[in-house]
């Protein structure tokens, strides 16, 4: 009897994953993320910090989980947001945003940036709808169009220069090619600023022509804007909800996560006017629904901190940031250098593009059919215990030729971890092509 029903499900042709799910199988976190851990290699790939929060947020999160004054912190809480913790994003974000936001009706709480994103994407995008990505983009982007029914249309930056120092400045849209990619069809934009993987801090006549023609195409602008804090030396963080005409058609994603360099927290926020947000709210109320209670808490709590010393670098963890991780990471850019690899230095953001073509490395035949920057991480993971990620997995299908000769660091790392990298990259005694 078992036997039969056995054969008859396999015979089923509805219990199976859905189809629209079909070609987002693949993650690159997962793969990458085990081949790290089984070698014991150095990780520089996994954009995470290896060391604690500021002792601000931790104080902040122990006091709320054992806080005898208020039982509630460990019930379900508001579903679109902790009324604390959306009252105090309200108060950093308005004079930011030079308007003042209403915390409850233009700021949505999810589960990480992450939630944000499937909530923002899901709930606007109808099935024939085209969304503009900037490659290289952060991977989850074209899944989640996909599987909302949309059409992914991809534009790359490409970079201007291969040669002496290259900065992110020096990667760029094509203005024209943009321009191309608007049409009836497209209901949004996805605007990774600072970029993720590149680094690319958009200058203001760059941000100008995304918002022009947005508001040309009626678009909606996804500004994932998680690294915001993290900018270096003279460049400047523009959020495109500022410019005129974008604020009524603007998402702004933040992330506790990035914020506070506790990824683990998974605590996101998007702002922007009512009548997105409520898309927002319907997609999160009928999936998540609401977020631990604790941690929003002490997230709001921390960011109350954050804006009664903001002005003052020493205190202020979102001003002191960059400042931690601009030693970080030129210490990284230099030993790249030293070792035959161009890297990208980046304005903004913990991550480095880092140009592998002059090496003369010859790396075996691994069976399968991946780009050739894959081959190269696993090889160098393997053979060298050092861990990085394979930035075609940021791009199309189509345009994975354009990142296979690159390879991404993360550098918000320990100086120890980073000193250990920087032995495994001086003791390889690589050539370099001529």
């Amino acid at each position: 009897m078992f036997a039969l029903l056995d054969v008859k499900r396999k015979m089923s042709t509805k219990i199976k994953m859905a189809d629209r799910l079909k070609g987002t199988e693949r993650n690159v976190w997962v793969e990458f993320g085990k081949l790290a851990a089984d070698y014991k290699a150095i990780n520089l790939g996994q954009g995470f910090p290896d060391y604690h929060p500021p002792q601000h947020v931790l104080d902040e999160f122990a006091k709320t989980i054992t806080s005898s004054e208020n039982s509630l912190f460990h019930q379900y809480t508001r579903s679109y947001g902790h009324p604390h913790l959306v009252k105090t994003l309200a108060q950093l974000y308005s004079p930011i945003m030079g308007r003042q936001i209403d915390a409850m009706s233009e700021v949505m709480v999810s589960v990480g940036a992450f939630g944000i994103l499937f909530s923002t994407i899901q709930g606007l995008v109808n099935p024939g709808d085209e969304v503009i990505i900037i490659e290289p983009y952060f991977d989850c982007y074209e899944p989640m169009v996909k599987v909302a029914g949309g059409t992914p249309v991809f534009i790359p930056l490409r970079p201007s220069k291969t040669e002496g120092t290259v900065t992110s400045h020096d990667w760029k849209l094509d203005k024209e090619e943009l321009a191309s990619k608007f049409s009836s069809k497209t209901k949004a934009i996805v605007f990774n600023n600072p970029n993720n993987p590149v680094g690319k801090v958009y200058k203001m006549d760059e941000v100008e022509m995304i918002a022009d023609l947005c508001k040309k195409h009626d678009a909606v602008c996804i500004a994932d804007e998680v690294y915001e804090w993290m900018i270096y030396s003279d460049n400047k963080h523009i959020k495109i909800a500022t410019l005129p005409g974008m604020w009524e058609r603007t998402i702004t994603i933040g992330s506790a996560g990035k914020t506070f360099s506790a990824t683990g927290w998974k605590l996101g926020w998007g702002i922007g006017p009512s009548e997105l947000i409520q898309a927002l709210s319907v997609l999160h109320q009928n999936s998540i629904y609401t977020c631990p209670t604790p941690i929003q808490e002490a997230v709001a709590s921390g960011l109350d901190y954050e804006i009664s010393v903001f002005g003052d670098q020493e205190k202020c963890y979102l001003q002191s940031l960059a400042l931690e991780l601009l030693p970080k990471r030129d210490m990284l850019a230099k030993v790249l250098a030293e070792v035959g690899i161009t890297p990208t230095i980046p304005e903004g953001g913990y991550f480095m593009m880092a140009d592998i073509s002059k090496l003369d490395v010859e790396i075996p035949d691994d069976g399968t059919d991946d780009p050739y920057d894959f081959k190269f991480i696993r090889w160098m993971c393997k053979e060298k215990k050092l861990s990085a990620i394979p930035p075609t997995a940021f791009y199309s299908q189509g345009d994975k030729k354009l990142g296979e000769k690159f390879i991404r660091f993360c550098f918000i790392k320990n100086d120890e971890t980073l000193e250990a990298a920087s032995k495994v990259l001086r003791s390889w005694n690589v050539a370099v092509k001529k």
